[in-house]
């Protein structure tokens, strides 16, 4: 029997979610939590976001209760409070809610069609009405763009790179990364000049 509609996004937002937490894997903690860009991209920050975006599309935008509050996300909270975590959030508590909004969205899939309606208060005015299909498509977008901004934080890191546990979507073992490197970057300099 082949997938419905719904099926496909919902299979195609779990391989995002998915490859956004393996990132984390056999990592301690300071690695999981430090900040490697100049704006603070860390590998656990980048899943509470997630995990609280979700939440807030697939369980607020239709009405539902969230199962847990997000204080973070509350109008007096910190910038970016939930782009990171604090001492007292530990990998378990942050990993636990991604998992939690699964299973919270996950009933928002199985209770609503595609074109049930939901509202996003954030929204531009015009725009803040919704179909679920929306927020699938929506969504899948947006984890998958963390989950890039992962695959960069976790290659600086330590090298590891690679699209999931036993994929690696990049050139077999003994490939020459050096030179490859060196051919790129000397690409990259016949432009230098003109860049003055």
């Amino acid at each position: 029997m082949a997938e419905t509609q719904k099926e496909i996004l919902v299979r195609y937002l779990q391989s995002a979610r998915e490859a956004l937490l393996w990132k984390l894997d056999g990592l301690g903690e300071y690695d999981v939590r430090r900040p490697i860009t100049p704006t603070g991209t860390n590998l656990l920050g980048l899943v509470k976001h997630v995990a609280s975006v979700e939440l807030g599309y697939f369980v607020s935008c239709f009405g539902r209760e969230l199962p847990v509050p997000l204080p973070w996300l509350e109008d007096d909270a910190e910038i970016n409070a939930d782009m990171w975590a604090t001492p007292d959030e530990s990998r378990e508590d942050i990993v636990g809610l991604y998992h939690l909004s699964w299973e919270a969205s996950g009933r928002t899939f199985d209770e609503l069609e595609l074109e049930s309606e939901g509202e996003v208060p954030w929204w531009r005015p015009g725009q803040r009405t919704v179909t679920l299909q929306q927020l699938l498509v929506h969504m899948i977008a947006e984890t998958n763009r963390h989950a890039g901004h992962a695959d960069i934080v976790r290659e600086t890191i330590d090298g590891a790179a690679g699209l999931r546990a036993g994929v690696s979507n990049l050139p077999d073992e003994g490939f020459d990364w050096p030179s490859y490197v060196d051919r790129v970057e000397s690409a990259a300099r016949t432009f230098r000049a003109s860049d003055g």
